[in-house]
C-alpha cells in the first residue's frame, strides 16, 4: 500500500522515548496497516482503469480489461450516463480429482461516467488485446451557460 506509511517506520527515533506501552501501540498500528485486509476493504483492487478523451465530434473511452472476454462485458447508455460492467466467473473443473480445497472466483466490476452531450445512437465498441475502446458521437447542443456578474 503506497499511500500509508506507518508512523514509527518513517521516524523510528520518535517512538522510543521511554513511553513503554506506546511502543506496543505503534507495533499494533504497524500490524493493522500492513495486514492485507485493510487494502482489500478500503482500497479495492477489483476495478478497472478508464481514460476518457474528448474532441469536437466524439468521446473516446478506453478501459483496461486484460483477460476479459467480450461476452463478459456489458455497456449501457442511459440519458448520458454510460456504464461499463464486467461479470466474470472462473471455475476450473477437473474430473477425477480428489480435492481437499477448491476455489472459484467470481468478480463483478462496474464504472459509470456522465457524458452530457453524448448521442445514444452510433456508439461503437471494440475489444482488442485487453483494451476496450468505445467511441461515442456527440450531438450539437446549444450552450446554455450564463455568466453571472458579482455585485
Amino acid at each position: 500500500m503506497a499511500g500509508l506509511i506507518p508512523y514509527n517506520r518513517r521516524n523510528r527515533g520518535l517512538v522510543d522515548r521511554g513511553f513503554g506501552d506506546f511502543n506496543d501501540f505503534y507495533s499494533m498500528m504497524d500490524d493493522f496497516f500492513n495486514d492485507g485486509w485493510m487494502s482489500r476493504r478500503f482500497f479495492p483492487r477489483d476495478t478497472f482503469k478508464i481514460d476518457v478523451q474528448e474532441n469536437d465530434k466524439e468521446y473516446l473511452i478506453e478501459a483496461e480489461l486484460p483477460g476479459v472476454d467480450r461476452d463478459e462485458i456489458n455497456i449501457d447508455m442511459n440519458e448520458g450516463r454510460m456504464t461499463i460492467s464486467v461479470r466474470r466467473e472462473e471455475s476450473i473443473n477437473k474430473e477425477n480429482k480428489n480435492y481437499l480445497h477448491k476455489e472459484r472466483r467470481f468478480s463483478s466490476m462496474s464504472r459509470s461516467l456522465y457524458l452530457d452531450d453524448a448521442m445514444s445512437t452510433g456508439i461503437k465498441a471494440k475489444l482488442d488485446n485487453g483494451v476496450l475502446t468505445i467511441k461515442v458521437p456527440k450531438e450539437n447542443k446549444p450552450n446554455k451557460s450564463v455568466k453571472i456578474d458579482i455585485e
